[in-house]
């Protein structure tokens, strides 16, 4: 293990983080071009929320599926990896000529399923290369993940009169990411042999505080996220909607919401650099009370202040990703490695099912009551992760973590 060069183990996160943010391009594209849809296809706001959450329980599926039958462990992640972006991307592809929403519904629920293999196989590929900085590697994996869902946004600015582009180039930026983890990736030295079927070892695994603690934080975190990252481009667009500085107020709300989940990557990887050295738990507080505290009070402020929301909306994608890979890092510290893709995969999946839920709702508690209480229910969901956070850095289990920092 000494003999790998440095160079070689942050060459392949380079290369596993390009793929990883490649490959997630199709996961947001029906919400990049919601607005056309609306128009193009006859698809009202509620169609568009249940588009978004057949691509999260699609992908609930996806990773459940893997988890329990240990697929993850059984075959070559890289594999798994290439595979799953290539039928994503065909299904993606499917939006294009499917008109009913039924149909649009099964074709975004393929996509999510697919997903559902490359997501936490990204993961598990850059945690067979990182013992000491696994947390960095990590944030740095996640911080792609954010752009990477984030990169239609940019697209239908730069497409806006032409949507079915943005569905194409999200297909093929998915097609490359899958070719280029397979063809241009090794296994790192510590990957481990793969494990044999065991249904039981999700259970074993639960049943003891450490990684039960970390799941329930990550629950909570997936509560407020992914709601934000599926409706911050909608809220973006009523805010700007007639205060563009440059185009329409479309490319202004596309590129702003793009930005959005841009600093998000950038803190992903700084607060997992930041986590080896005071720990992974202070890390993940710190940035759920942030979170949190935003989402509290961002959707109550003026429109006409909407320099002040454009603001706070860049702190809120910077703090409500920059706690995600802590939660990843924490269950491979905590678990057992030979069944680290299980563990993986199977907390991806749990947390994000939770997601249809806050993806659905927010909507509803809008047309109610505004923006301001939709995104404060999200606040919910970081109150419950700060508690399980410092809950699990009063266990003596948290010395596993970030090389006994906790």
């Amino acid at each position: 293990m000494s003999m790998i060069k440095p160079r070689s183990k942050h060459f392949s996160l380079l290369l596993v983080t390009l793929a990883t943010l490649l490959s997630l391009s199709v996961w947001f594209s029906t919400n990049a071009v919601s607005t056309v849809l609306e128009t193009e296809k006859s698809i009202d706001q509620s169609s568009i929320a249940v588009l978004t959450i057949a691509v999260q329980i699609g992908f609930v599926f996806g990773t459940l599926f893997i988890s329990f039958t240990n697929l993850s462990d059984l075959i070559n992640a890289r594999t798994l990896f290439a595979v799953s972006s290539i039928l994503a991307a065909i299904t993606n592809f499917l939006v294009i000529p499917f008109d009913s929403t039924d149909a649009l519904v099964v074709a975004r629920f393929a996509t999510g399923a697919f997903l559902g293999g490359v997501y936490p196989m990204g993961m598990k590929v850059i945690s067979g290369w990182y013992v000491s900085g696994r947390g960095f590697a990590i944030g740095t994996l996640v911080g792609a993940v954010t752009l990477g869902l984030g990169t239609p946004h940019i697209l239908m600015s730069v497409f806006s009169e032409n949507w079915q582009m943005v569905i194409i180039l999200s297909s093929i930026l998915t097609i490359t990411g899958g070719v280029i983890l397979k063809a241009f990736v090794s296994d790192g030295p510590h990957d481990v042999p793969g494990a044999r079927f065991n249904p039981r070892y999700l259970i074993s695994a639960l049943s003891e505080r450490g990684p039960r603690l970390a799941l329930i934080g990550y629950l909570g975190h997936n509560w407020e996220l992914y709601a934000m990252w599926a409706w911050i481009g909608n809220f973006m667009f009523y805010v700007l909607e007639e205060r563009s500085l440059f185009g329409d107020g479309v490319q202004l709300a596309s590129l702003i919401t793009f930005l959005v989940f841009a600093v998000g990557a950038v803190a992903s990887s700084v607060a997992g650099a930041w986590s080896e050295k005071i720990g992974r738990t202070a890390v993940a507080t710190i940035a759920m009370v942030i979170s949190g505290s935003v989402a509290l009070f961002i959707g109550f402020i003026p429109v006409q202040w909407s320099v002040l929301i454009v603001i706070f909306a860049l702190i809120w994608g910077a703090s409500v990703i920059a706690d995600s890979a802590q939660f990843s890092t924490a269950i491979t510290e905590l678990s057992d490695p030979v069944y680290r893709g299980t563990m993986l995969t199977f907390q991806i999946g749990v947390g994000f099912a939770i997601t249809a839920a806050s993806i659905w709702l927010l909507p509803v508690v809008k047309d109610l009551s505004g923006w301001g209480w939709a995104f404060a229910i999200l606040a919910l969901g970081p109150a419950v992760g700060i508690i399980a956070m410092l809950r699990l850095r009063s266990l003596p289990e948290s010395r596993n973590l970030a090389g006994g920092k906790r």
